[in-house]
């Protein structure tokens, strides 16, 4: 694809861009840093928002653009930090429905266009959840364009009141290394990640996600009673950390399930290619990172049939209704007896992910919109 340039024939400066993260889960810190390096590539002025951590794990700095630290939505100095570093930006880009947030209050009624991206949508239950609509309809009406990774996000931002909502192209950006080499170093690694595990011998299934409650890690313990009849046992590995840990290890001990919590992780794509089985058993995902992540490791998903992931996933994964034990114990037990269908999954889950945009497709979408509403820029 040939790159969208960024530079005007007639005389204008680069356009400077401020890339707005909160906290910034896996899936949206990624995509930012992604579309840092290739909006930099193509001569676009970057500066990244984002508390230092975030930096430190996804460097922002690495992929070319500036990184200013702005403590999390909690801090009440972040607006102003915010304020700081927008006051001379052509456009600002926030990620999330808090960064978004934030970013309405530091453009202060400024005539900056403002673009949102919903990644992912916001969970509350409870008085929370009157919150978290009062935020949304304050950041749709104040932003110039609303991107959602998924329909069902592009949908709640018109309902919610967004006068130009569109879905977003967004990749997954894969390793430097070539595919080939990937598959090496993958089958060489998965007997040693197995035998880390304590899976040698036994089947291994993966899931990775925040310990919340809207993970559904309660509906996945109380499938793996069901496995506990099993010929061997397989062994169930949850990477993540959150609120429920203490709760989750408690049933954990107490039932005596072949669940194991193993806290964050950075090598979730080796944990991916080890395993026999991901699994995703949420009440809400949008464009879910693991689900990328096992089509393309070939690795059979099966996930609970909500939010963005049949739109993801097509047939190329077993769905089943959130909060039934019973579909998803099923469900893992017809594939672990199957190995016909898991290759069958794995050929389809090639060429679904095949389909989804590049880097490259991403970083051309996003910064036509930044043409559109940047076009009548002052000349240099």
């Amino acid at each position: 694809m040939t790159p969208v340039s960024s530079h005007s024939p007639h005389g204008q400066s680069p356009l400077r861009t401020v890339q707005v993260l909160g906290g910034g889960n896996a899936g949206s810190s990624v995509h930012v840093r992604s579309l840092a390096a290739g909006l930099v590539a193509r001569g676009v002025r970057v500066t990244v928002c984002a508390p230092t951590e975030a930096d430190h794990l996804y460097d922002f700095t690495g992929a070319g653009a500036e990184h200013v630290p702005v403590p999390r939505s909690s801090d009440p100095g972040s607006v102003a930090a915010l304020r700081a570093a927008c006051a001379d930006a052509d456009l600002v880009h926030a990620h999330g429905l808090h960064a978004s947030f934030r970013a309405v209050l530091a453009l202060g009624g400024r005539r900056t266009p403002l673009v949102v991206t919903w990644h992912d949508r916001a969970y509350a239950e409870g008085a929370r959840a009157h919150l978290v609509r009062l935020l949304e309809r304050r950041v749709v009406k104040a932003a110039s364009v609303v991107l959602g990774t998924t329909s069902a996000l592009v949908d709640r931002a018109r309902r919610t009141g967004a006068r130009d909502a569109r879905l977003a192209a967004v990749s997954l950006p894969r390793p430097r290394r070539g595919a080939e080499q990937e598959g090496e170093d993958a089958e060489r690694l998965s007997p040693k990640v197995r035998a880390e595990l304590g899976a040698t011998g036994r089947p291994l299934l993966i899931a990775v996600g925040s310990l919340d409650r809207y993970r559904g890690y309660d509906v996945l313990l109380d499938a793996a009673r069901a496995w506990l009849r099993l010929d061997p046992v397989p062994l169930v590995v949850v990477a993540g950390e959150g609120p429920l840990r203490g709760e989750l290890q408690r049933r954990i001990e107490e039932e005596a399930l072949p669940v194991r919590l193993i806290g964050r992780r950075e090598d979730v794509r080796e944990l991916l290619a080890a395993a026999d089985l991901a699994l995703l058993p949420s009440r809400w995902e949008a464009r879910s990172v693991l689900a990328q992540e096992a089509l393309h490791a070939r690795v059979p998903l099966v996930a609970t049939e909500v939010g963005g992931i049949p739109e993801l996933v097509g047939d190329a994964a077993e769905l089943v209704p959130y909060g039934n034990a019973r579909a998803l114990a099923d469900a893992v037990v017809r594939l672990l007896g199957d190995p016909g269908r898991c290759d069958e999954l794995r050929e389809r889950g090639v060429r679904q992910a095949a389909t989804w945009p590049s880097e490259d497709e991403t970083v051309a979408q996003v910064l036509s919109v930044y043409d559109e509403l940047t076009q009548h820029r002052p000349f240099i």
